[in-house]
Parts: structure tokens; C-alpha cells; sequence
């Protein structure tokens, strides 16, 4: 259905005042309507031997005293303690398993035991029910709340707004360097994120780091598509043997499908990639990708926090550990070399925001889309389909006059997919007269493209989440939108030249929509840089 862009503007400049700090979020007190305590969330399967830690999380109202409370599964029956209690209540049968964030409180009860299978659970008092909770087929490790099991442990992070500034915007392959300088000159701390770590030049970067006495830690994917590689594994055992604390997610304890965010905080600054740690991706040998580097206090605090939420984490094992027993794949490092047409630039933006999946960058990116008046500019290795969220929202788009353009991979392994996407977005375009045109690459100064980049009118988006249901909501992916003339323009101008050089592949005339948003009359509203909230 298309939007009114009015009516997007006036409550998207309503609802985006003002920004927030991350917070990493435990579930908090509910409130519930009425004077009674009400249920909050289940876990009933743990990562434990028997279920040991299983409970029920309930809201309680202020100062209530839970012993005039029964709960009830259909078999057994347990009498509340003769507790005063306020917030959140955790009533399991061995606290001394069960961890509680903030001011979440643990009580220590004969619960009935939860049935993997399924159970409805009722809060009673004076023989009536005032809380009842149903769930089926307890999935292991995960928590149950507002109608959904996630993984126990999950984050629920908002979007961190920074100020104004000036960043350090580059491309790959033109730029190898501009992703190594801030790891080159720290002398606190470098905290990098990864999937894949296989660089030596990296690799060599932090070792030096460590030496000149900066604290560095790296965390990356323990189960990556096709294993580990033994490149890999020589990289990350050098930069143990240097004394720097190396950790792989893995494991049933995991959050997330993979950790596949790629950045690095290193001092006061944090950059942000679409591409891997690898000769191919930040080495400048294969991969168009972008990248970009900020100095926002509120920004790297938030990604810093990030980093050590996830590093912390019981899934996040020693590299030393993971290794013992396993054994590596092998892969041939790309080699390629490519002319540097575009440098890195400083450039002034407007305001700066730190997405992260699945937490909050799809709802987020979406308000973006909806609100764009201009153009649309999409760079993805490929998108899930037709009907995906992002791609939906920029179909939207394009039915209320905005001039969209979509660049997908042409490599072997993408192409078969993208080449019947672009085919159906073309034909749909051409039905409905939109201003919308989608293209596979014909890569020109590099050899793929692996960026996950979106230019939205004069807000750009930059990060490691591509545009499928699965990095977006299952991924622990990390993205930066910043906003202005002078960013937006520099990448752009790098996806124009992608565009143009990628031909027309059956290019048609706008219609007469298409034409109407060239000449302006789409773009009475006046840009917007907004933030993201």
C-alpha cells in the first residue's frame, strides 16, 4: 500500500526527538493493570543437566506480599512464600543456578517442574485466576515472553543516537589501509569484532597494539559457513601466543546464529565495516565494500559496550579451549589488485546512530525507508527475496514517486538467485510504472561485491547486515546511519559508478511517476536528516 509522505514525515520527526544510550536490557517489570502479580516469562528448558534452573519470571506490583498467591500448572500446586516483594520475581527451585540481571530478584521455591512439551500456568488468589500463561514445545536454551521463545541471555539494546561530527568515510578495495589506521595508532584498547579473521596484516596490527601495551581482545564466529580455516587458525594463534585474549562464539549457550558483525574499537573511535577481516575484504584483494570510522563519544561507548556484553558472554569460549581437538578447512586467499580510484575523505554528517541485530536495525532502517523522499540506493551481495521486510519497504517506496535503484552480486554463487530477482523487481517496476530499476554487477575496479551499504536520501547505512530475515533477526550484526549532504554524497557517487558501469540490463523510461519525482514535484517535503530511534 503506498504511504502518504506527509503523514510519514509528521510522525517520524514525532517519534525520533532526542536520543538514548544503550542499555543492555533484562526483560523489567511489566505494568500490569491490575493490583496482581502477573506472569513476565518462562524458561523451562535450560542448558543444564535435568532442567536444573528452570523458573518463572512474574511482575509484581509495589510491596505485595506473594503468599496470598497460588500457582497452579493442572497438577501440582505451590503456595507463594510469605515475601514482600516489588518488580521482577524469579520463583525456581535452585536459585543458586539461575542469574539475575539489575534488580531482578531470585526466590528459591518448590516450582512444579516445567513440562518441555508445553504447560499453562495460572496465578490464583481466593480460588481466582488473575494471570494465566501458555506456551508449547520449549525450544533448549531459550526464554519464553510476550508470545515467543529467543535465547535466554538475548539483548534488546536501543538505538544509540550520537550528535554531530566528522567521520572518516572509505571503499574497498580502494582503501585497504583506512580499516588498519585506528588499530595502528591505539595505545589503550582495541576491541575487535568479527566473523572471520584470516589477514596478516591485521594480524600484525594488533600484535603491535599488545606491545605498545594497548589492551586488545578480539571475539569472532567459532562456526563460520565451511569451518574454521587453518589460516585462520594461525592468526589467531599467533595473537594469543602475543598475549592477546582471543574468543569464538560457539556452542548450544549461543545467542545468536552467528556472530557476523565486523568492527573495531580502538581508543575513542569506532569503525564499522560490511567486510571481513580477510585479504579479500578489508585487504583490498577482492571485495567491493564500504567502511567508515567515528569519533562520537555516545556512539563508541554504546559499540564498546556491545563488544563487551558479547565477549563476556558464557558462549564466548578461549580460543585456546575451542581448538584443542578440532581440526581446520583449507581456502586460498584472494590475490587480487585493483586500481585505487577512490580515497578515504573526512567527512562532516549531521548525526551518527548505532544499529545492532537483532535488537533494533531492521525496525529502525524500515522508518528510514518509509520516510525517504528522494532516492533510494541499495548495495547488497543479495536479498533474501522479493517479499523480504527491507525490499517490501523499498518497493513502497518507489509507488510513492521515490527513485530506487538496486545493485546485486553477479558471482556464481549469488547470480542464479539475484538474476531472478532483479527480473521479477524489472517487471514489476514495469507494470506498475515505478521509478525503480534493479541491476546485477559488472564489476569494474573489484571483483564482487560483499557491501551491505543503502543510501536514503542523505542518510547512509553501513554495516554487516545483509538483507535477509536471517541477518536481521537472528545474526548479532552491527550497522552505523549517519546523516548529511557531504556522506551521503561520497557514497553515493562510489554507487553511481557501480551503477554505470554495471549497464543498463534492460533499462526502460521512468513512466510518468518517474518523471514527476526527477522534475521535484515529489520532493516538496524538505529532506530530512533524522535520527534513528
Amino acid at each position: 500500500m503506498a504511504r502518504v509522505a506527509l503523514v510519514s514525515c509528521l510522525l517520524l520527526v514525532a517519534s525520533t526527538a532526542g536520543g538514548v544510550a544503550a542499555q543492555p536490557s533484562q526483560p523489567g517489570p511489566a505494568r500490569p493493570e491490575s493490583p496482581h502479580p502477573a506472569f513476565e516469562s518462562v524458561v523451562a528448558n535450560p542448558l543444564a543437566t535435568d532442567d536444573r534452573g528452570e523458573y518463572v519470571a512474574l511482575s509484581v506490583p509495589a510491596h505485595t506480599n506473594l503468599s496470598a498467591y497460588v500457582l497452579e500448572d493442572g497438577e501440582e500446586r505451590l503456595r507463594l512464600p510469605a515475601v514482600n516483594a516489588t518488580g521482577t520475581v524469579l520463583l525456581t527451585a535452585a536459585p543458586e543456578a539461575v542469574r539475575a540481571a539489575g534488580d531482578r530478584r531470585v526466590i528459591g521455591v518448590s516450582l512444579p517442574r516445567l513440562s518441555n512439551s508445553g504447560e499453562r500456568l495460572r496465578l490464583r488468589r481466593d480460588g481466582e485466576t488473575v494471570a494465566e500463561l501458555r506456551y508449547e514445545d520449549a525450544p533448549e536454551g531459550e526464554r519464553y515472553a510476550d508470545g515467543e521463545w529467543k535465547p535466554i541471555g538475548a539483548t534488546a539494546y536501543p538505538v544509540v543516537n550520537g550528535g554531530a561530527g566528522t567521520a572518516r568515510g572509505f571503499v574497498l578495495p580502494d582503501a585497504p589501509e583506512a580499516a588498519l589506521e585506528p588499530i595502528r595508532r591505539a595505545d589503550d584498547r582495541v576491541l575487535l569484532a568479527g566473523y572471520t579473521l584470516t589477514s596478516r596484516r591485521v594480524t600484525d596490527a594488533l600484535v603491535r597494539a599488545s606491545d605498545r601495551g594497548a589492551t586488545v581482545r578480539v571475539l569472532l564466529d567459532g562456526g563460520p559457513v565451511g569451518g574454521i580455516t587453518g589460516s585462520e587458525a594461525a592468526r589467531l594463534d599467533r595473537l594469543v601466543s602475543a598475549g592477546v585474549e582471543v574468543r569464538v562464539v560457539d556452542g548450544p549457550a549461543t545467542r545468536y546464529r552467528y556472530h557476523h558483525a565486523k568492527y573495531v574499537v580502538a581508543d575513542g573511535s569506532a569503525t564499522v565495516l560490511t567486510e571481513n577481516w580477510k585479504p579479500s575484504g578489508v585487504g583490498g584483494a577482492a571485495s567491493r565494500g564500504w567502511g567508515v570510522t567515528v569519533t562520537d563519544e555516545t556512539v563508541v561507548a554504546g559499540l564498546a559496550e556491545t563488544f563487551t556484553g558479547d565477549f563476556g558472554y558464557r558462549a564466548a569460549k578461549g580460543w585456546s579451549e575451542f581448538r584443542a581437538g578440532e581440526s581446520f578447512a583449507s581456502e586460498t586467499p584472494a590475490a587480487g589488485s585493483f586500481q585505487r580510484r577512490t580515497g578515504p575523505a573526512t567527512l562532516p554528517y549531521e548525526n551518527v546512530s548505532l544499529l545492532v541485530t537483532p535488537d533494533n536495525a531492521e525496525r529502525a532502517i524500515i522508518r528510514r525507508i518509509d520516510a525517504a523522499n528522494e532516492s533510494i540506493h541499495v548495495l547488497q551481495m543479495s536479498v533474501g527475496s522479493t517479499d523480504q521486510s527491507l525490499v517490501a519497504a523499498t518497493v513502497d517506496a518507489a509507488r510513492r514517486g521515490v527513485d530506487v535503484r538496486i545493485l546485486l552480486s553477479s558471482k556464481w554463487y549469488v547470480e542464479t538467485e539475484n538474476r531472478r530477482i532483479v527480473a521479477r523487481l524489472n517487471r514489476l517496476a514495469e507494470r506498475e510504472d515505478l521509478p525503480l530499476e534493479a541491476r546485477l554487477a559488472r564489476p569494474s575496479g573489484y571483483e564482487k561485491i560483499h557491501a551491505k551499504g543503502l543510501v536514503v536520501d542523505d542518510t547512509v547505512v553501513v554495516g554487516s547486515m545483509n538483507w535477509n530475515d536471517n541477518s536481521a533477526r537472528e545474526n548479532r550484526e552491527v550497522l552505523l546511519a549517519l546523516s548529511g549532504p557531504a556522506v551521503a554524497t561520497y557514497y553515493r557517487d562510489v554507487f553511481n559508478r557501480d551503477w554505470r558501469a554495471s549497464g543498463s540490463g534492460g533499462e526502460r523510461p521512468l513512466g510518468l511517476i518517474g518523471v514527476l519525482a526527477a522534475l521535484g514535484v515529489g520532493c516538496l517535503l524538505a529532506a530530512r536528516r533524522l535520527r534513528f530511534e
